[in-house]
């Protein structure tokens, strides 16, 4: 059992059963603010900030149960995002149980968080029949003192025969909004995209939706913001090591097509995924990876009427 204690009656890390006795990890910050993960998948299936409120979507015909992925949260796409390769839908990282690792490597920067946990995923006999490299993927989950989610992933080439290995990436990030129709994603106008293969060019001032969206947007910065109109709330994705961006809702026709997604559902999500798809990312035998996203939810500013994104978006 690991647990590291806090001031309050609750541990700062915990570990923990989840649905259907799969184990999590919970951790809570001092304020009140927690995020929960589950092994299976190394996947992050709640974010709440201080005043408790759930910040993240997670499907409620979600099925907590291997082989089938967890629909919502925060799941991991590797080693192949989406269909971009030979392997199953967005790769097999978030069907996988992941350990918790008792001795990762030092990281380079200093975390002000006393809330995270390490998790590892190493290939088992089944996986290299499927993709033939040995590798270790080390996930750290953080929570910071102000309540901000951090997620860091290091991905090395163990391959003992001297084959470099290729994958793409993506944190499928299911953010939870009051309602789709009320949303606007800044940071990506006049950029390019890819949408079923083809290039096109973001013409609008900031993306909104009236109808299913599936995009990859290209060379995107390492900050983009998603304003929930209604919430008064923005969220705000911060990115390193992950160029590309992708922006996903189902909508209606999808939606009812998904045995582990409610009819309705598709109104109250909106994935925005910091990725790496366009170009793969090469590892030789000893590299590493590192692909880091790091998400805040502030309230939104208001300017003559309309949310003001410039602030949070120039700001800190």
């Amino acid at each position: 059992m690991m647990m590291t204690s806090s001031t309050s009656d609750k541990p700062l890390v915990e570990l923990t059963k989840g649905l259907n006795g799969l184990d999590k990890v919970v951790l809570r910050e001092v304020r009140g603010s927690s995020a929960e993960v589950y092994l299976y998948g190394g996947q992050v299936t709640s974010w709440k900030n201080d005043h408790r409120e759930e910040l993240l979507f997670v499907s409620s015909k979600a099925i907590f149960k291997p082989p089938k992925a967890i629909r919502g949260g925060i799941p991991i796409c590797f080693p192949q995002f989406a269909n971009c390769g030979p392997l199953e839908s967005h790769g097999f990282a978030r069907n996988r149980f992941w350990s918790i690792d008792k001795d990762p490597p030092p990281f380079p920067a200093a975390t002000s968080s006393r809330a995270f946990v390490d998790l590892i995923l190493k290939p088992s006999e089944e996986d290299l029949k499927i993709w033939p490299h040995s590798f270790e993927f080390r996930l750290r989950v953080a929570l910071s003192p102000a309540g901000d989610l951090m997620l860091t992933s290091r991905i090395r080439n163990t391959n003992t025969d001297g084959k470099p290995f290729t994958f793409t990436f993506a944190y499928h990030t299911y953010f939870s909004v009051s309602d789709i129709s009320e949303v606007r994603v800044e940071g990506l106008e006049t950029l390019d995209y890819l949408e079923n293969k083809e290039r096109f060019t973001e013409q609008g001032d900031a993306i909104t939706f009236e109808s299913e969206v599936d995009k990859i947007y290209l060379s995107t910065p390492t900050k983009i913001a998603i304003l929930d109109h209604e919430k008064k709330r923005t969220f705000v994705v911060r990115k390193d090591g992950l160029p590309d961006a992708v922006v996903w809702n189902p909508w209606d026709k999808k939606a009812k097509a998904m045995a582990d997604f409610g009819d309705e559902e598709y109104k109250h999500m909106l994935c925005v995924e910091a990725a790496a798809v366009e170009k793969s990312i090469t590892l030789k035998p000893g590299e590493e990876w590192r692909g880091r996203q790091e998400i805040s939810a502030v309230p939104s500013c208001y300017c003559s009427g309309q949310l003001d994104p410039k602030r949070v978006l120039l700001g800190s």
